[in-house]
């Protein structure tokens, strides 16, 4: 019997994993832990869930079922959560973020991992991967690394020979809409929704089977057993792993692509939510009434992002060329505006603070394409929309950036230029707004 054991029961957990899981149609037993006791309770007398799937032209609901699902603050079902863990072929992470990895103690997912996969070391329990789906670059290392903490260290190479930790770049939107009509509730007695977009092309860590490094290549010839993990060894069982969830798409190294979602696919997301909101929008896809944004968006991701990422990763990934990225960022503004996803203004902006820090989308964004000799001016406009998301005073702006990203300790050169960028970009959204909003023009946005 082939087991998924989900850990969260978010619209990721529930219309990605778990979803993509029963309609692989490999796993016999879906497994999921959830703390909230409402939605446990509603989703356990219906032994099923509902997610709504928007397609391009409508949406679909999706009923999975059988489906078990537990809370770990249960002494009775924490039980029944290790047990599937030692039993499971597959497992996936999708809290809010990594910090969530060791919440709650003897209960926390780190803790039910550590148990579970003890006993399927002892017991030569099922081999099984655990995708970590939270918006971390690390998270797999992360994660790895609170469940060892709870193992005892003679322990950790018979663990690490069963289980690997994968990360995985998720670009399918997702959320559980306040606007419940015309959706299926995830439980009949439950008022909520969720609505994820039908797109499901993840991709994941390489596996690391017999004869290939960390990154999935091959090895020397006469070193085809060691393996530089801290598993030591990696099993020859590991050879005739195959995943149940087989849409997902190996790559050796995430990197490229993790900055192509975070600097191109995020950046532009943000772009539109800022600038969506300068314009009194509460829903992404009422950008669709203006082509002028919708190329003004695709243009910051073509020329501004896909630019500096195919120059740094050329050769990688035919995405990464000048006709694979524009196809990139065409769908992916496509997708963000269609109406059967419904995402709203307030999702995609949320916490503007963090998106205009140094190291994150917008400013990253930025950053990448000045060391490319890039002009950043459309996702300053973003930047500038966010300040004034957050009502940062315009003669403050500057002081508030700096103070804002001291922590990265910036070259002071560079943040100033990409103050004076965001300051330059506050004045023209202000004119922007006195004349009416106006078509922009694809141009250098100048005041």
């Amino acid at each position: 019997m082939r087991t998924f054991v989900g850990f969260g029961f978010g619209p990721i957990q529930a219309g990605l994993f778990l979803a993509e899981a029963y309609l692989s149609h490999n796993f016999e037993r879906l497994v999921v832990a959830e703390i909230l006791p409402d939605v446990v309770a509603a989703v356990r007398m219906a032994g099923a869930f509902t997610v709504n799937i928007g397609h391009a032209d409508h949406i679909e609901a999706l009923t999975v079922q059988p489906v078990e699902i537990y809370r770990p603050q249960d002494i009775g079902e924490r039980a029944i959560l290790v047990a599937a863990v030692a039993a499971a072929a597959e497992l996936a992470t999708a809290v809010p973020s990594v910090d969530f990895y060791t919440a709650g103690g003897a209960n926390s997912i780190a803790s039910i991992l550590a148990e579970g996969l003890r006993y399927k070391a002892v017991d030569a329990g099922p081999f099984a991967v655990v995708y970590a789906a939270e918006n971390n670059t690390r998270a797999a290392e992360l994660l790895k690394a609170a469940v060892l903490a709870e193992i005892p260290v003679g322990e950790h190479a018979a663990v690490l020979r069963r289980v690997q930790f994968l990360d995985t770049i998720i670009g399918k939107m997702s959320g559980a809409p306040a606007e419940l009509s015309g959706l299926r509730p995830v439980a009949p007695t439950l008022a909520r929704a969720f609505l994820v977009e039908a797109f499901n092309r993840i991709l994941v860590t390489q596996i690391r089977r017999p004869g290939q490094d960390q990154a999935g290549i091959p090895r020397e010839a006469g070193n085809r057993e060691a393996d530089s993990g801290a598993s030591g060894v990696v099993d020859l069982a590991w050879a005739d792993y195959r995943r149940g969830i087989e849409v997902f798409v190996e790559k050796p190294d995430l990197r490229p692509f993790a900055e192509a979602k975070l600097y191109g696919h995020n950046a532009g997301h943000a772009l539109a939510a800022y600038v969506g909101h300068r314009l009194g929008f509460t829903r992404i896809d009422e950008l669709a009434a203006r082509p002028d944004l919708i190329a003004f968006v695709t243009a910051a991701m073509v020329e501004e992002s896909g630019v500096p990422l195919c120059q740094r990763f050329a050769g990688v990934d035919p995405m990464f060329t000048p006709d694979g990225f524009r196809a990139f960022a065409q769908d992916l503004v496509t997708r963000m505006v269609s109406p059967y996803v419904r995402d709203t203004v307030a999702r995609v902006g949320r916490d503007p603070a963090r998106k205009v820090s140094w190291d994150d989308r917008l400013i990253g964004a930025m950053r990448l394409a000045l060391a490319a000799g890039v002009i950043p001016h459309r996702y300053a406009v973003g930047a500038a929309a966010a300040l004034d998301w957050l009502a940062v005073p315009f003669d403050t702006t500057t002081a508030y950036l700096q103070e804002l990203w001291l922590p990265a300790n910036p070259a002071p050169a560079q943040a100033s230029a990409i103050a004076q960028l965001i300051v330059e970009a506050r004045v023209w959204l202000a004119n922007w707004s006195d004349a009416g909003f106006p078509a922009l023009e694809l141009s250098e946005p100048r005041t």
